[in-house]
């Protein structure tokens, strides 16, 4: 109806899944690649959460589209199933031949579930089941999913099983007499709503998608989007989508925030009123307060039609000053953060490898020659040392280290970028010519967990240190370890891994959501080294954090 209007070729906030509207936010992108990760890694439970409308169905068609080639899936959507029929939709998605009297019988159909498991072990294949919706998991179907995961060889897991659900899976598992299977859980992931960034970048990309050639929401609607939305992506499609019929019937071209706090009525059956409206009658009911409240709300109706504010009067005149000296003592708004894509698309030819790595090397002082080898051999002639590897945003942040990250285009054209420095929703990029400050929502949008980070190893050489190994390496690691704690007045440190070591090791990974195991590996040794490092070092967060 309002499409042609609009110059949109279909209409943006359908609320049905699309794979053409696929908007990955630093959320949705660290919680995919909490799942890609877990699926690579030993067997047992995923769990990922988020509210209604958080894009939790969208999360599991990305994964399925980018499921590794290694790994076959069953895939439940509806889990209201007893234990036999709960078994029994795991073989038939993973077409495993059955008689009819195997179908009626639990042990014989684990039987033949783990002979398929144990064939796809020996040709190095991975077993994977996706449970949608798993807060509506019977508890006894629930103890037999546990007990899948007893299917194992001598040395790992041989069943992966992911639970996707609404947060009362969370209080689900939190059950005593469930204890024994929320042990098992190995990663968990909650899918909170989108930031106010991310909201107006959420709307303007369905906006595009659809064919828009401007913007057609203003920034103050877009902030409504998100207050009354409070970022749930099911909730922007409703608000937003009868937002274009109330514009279209009002024959305007331009939303405002007033034509957001009607749509917002008409969907919830509720009167909205502006955010300011609350605040003003709480703090006082006096008819003056009462009036600035009608004035704002006049100027508010006014500013939406963009229609120019007819005012005269001596009143107006002599206030005129003090409102510009107000302005005038107002600090200039922060610039906007680009779209990366605008930026690929401006900078053809500048994201490639080479750029990328002379943009890396610089920030550490180093030189990197396009001509001059492989460049992780150039790092190690200068005292740096490659970390490539697959993560998250969270992991990154932990590092605290400049990236270059691998970027894929909407053409499946491929980019390095260099990210050095984080602020809020914020990232800055390094480009030959310039630096630019882009969204890191946009960056999500394209960007599938690659990345590789430089450092200065402290031990001369990157090695993990583990258990029974003895040396200045060792002595080093212990010495950071109890600094980083705050315990300055100890004993000179021993130069042995012993178990007091490998406890302090497992507690500094816990504290800093690294892998725990015992052992100081590149990615803690990078994050020991973050915590103190020494001036001139190149970070990614100003101030260090030890938690994303």
């Amino acid at each position: 109806m309002y499409t042609s209007f609009f110059g949109l070729g279909e209409k943006p906030f359908a609320i049905t899944p699309d794979p053409r509207y696929l908007f990955m936010s630093e959320r949705h992108a660290e919680a995919l690649a909490h799942l890609l990760y877990g699926i690579t890694e030993a067997g047992g439970f995923i769990q990922l959460t988020g509210e209604v409308g958080t894009g939790k169905t969208t999360i599991v068609r990305s994964l399925l589209e980018r499921m590794p080639g290694h790994a076959d899936v069953a895939v439940i959507l509806n889990p209201q199933l007893t234990p036999v029929e709960f078994v029994l939709t795991i073989c038939e998605e993973l077409g495993i031949f059955m008689r009819d009297e195997d179908a009626t019988s639990i042990k014989d159909l684990v039987d033949l579930l783990n002979r398929r498991l144990l064939e796809a072990n020996a040709k190095g294949r991975r077993i994977v089941v996706i449970v949608d919706e798993a807060q509506n998991l019977m508890p006894a179907t629930l103890e037999q999913v546990r007990l899948l995961t007893n299917l194992e060889t001598a040395s790992k897991k041989l069943l992966q099983i992911i639970l996707i659900g609404q947060p009362e899976l969370r209080e689900l598992l939190d059950r005593v007499e469930l204890r024994q299977l929320a042990q098992r859980i190995t990663g968990r992931y909650h899918l909170a709503p989108l930031s106010r960034s991310e909201t107006a970048s959420y709307v303007n990309h369905r906006l595009k998608v659809a064919g828009a050639a401007g913007e057609i929401f203003s920034s103050a609607a877009l902030s409504e989007v998100h207050r009354l939305s409070g970022g749930v992506p099911r909730i922007i499609n409703v608000i937003c989508d009868r937002a274009l019929l109330g514009a279209f019937t009002q024959e305007q071209h331009r939303i405002g925030p007033g034509m957001i706090r009607e749509a917002a009525s008409e969907v919830s059956g509720r009167s909205v009123s502006p955010p300011w409206m609350k605040l003003l009658l709480g703090s006082a009911g006096s008819v003056a307060v009462l009036g600035l409240a009608l004035g704002i709300w006049q100027l508010t109706r006014t500013t939406d039609a963009e229609e120019p504010i007819a005012t005269a009067g001596p009143a107006v005149v002599e206030a005129a000053p003090v409102q510009v000296a107000q302005a005038a003592a107002l600090p200039p708004a922060p610039p906007r953060p680009q779209d990366v894509a605008e930026v690929l698309v401006e900078k053809v030819g500048m994201t490639n490898t080479e750029s990328a790595f002379s943009q890396l090397f610089s920030l550490w002082g180093a030189k990197f020659t396009p001509k001059g080898g492989r460049p992780c051999d150039q790092a190690t002639k200068q005292g740096l040392a490659c970390v490539y590897q697959q993560g998250t945003w969270g992991q990154l942040r932990t590092l605290n280290r400049p990236a270059i990250l691998t970027l894929i285009d909407e053409d499946s054209n491929a980019h390095q970028v260099v990210v050095s420095g984080l602020v809020g929703d914020t990232a800055k990029i390094n480009l030959p010519d310039e630096t630019r400050m882009v969204s890191i929502a946009s960056l999500s949008r394209l960007w599938y967990g690659d990345y590789l980070v430089l450092w200065r190893p402290q031990l001369g050489s990157a090695r993990a240190l583990s258990p029974g190994m003895q040396g200045d390496g060792v002595r080093w690691l212990r010495t950071k370890l109890n600094t980083v704690a705050g315990k300055t007045d100890v004993e000179p440190a021993s130069d042995y891994y012993d178990e007091d070591l490998v406890k302090m090791v497992e507690d500094f990974q816990r504290q800093y959501r690294l892998n725990v195991d015992g052992i100081a590996g590149v990615q803690t040794q990078i994050v020991l080294d973050s915590l103190g490092s020494s001036p001139g070092t190149p970070v990614l967060v100003a101030q260090a954090r030890g938690t994303s």
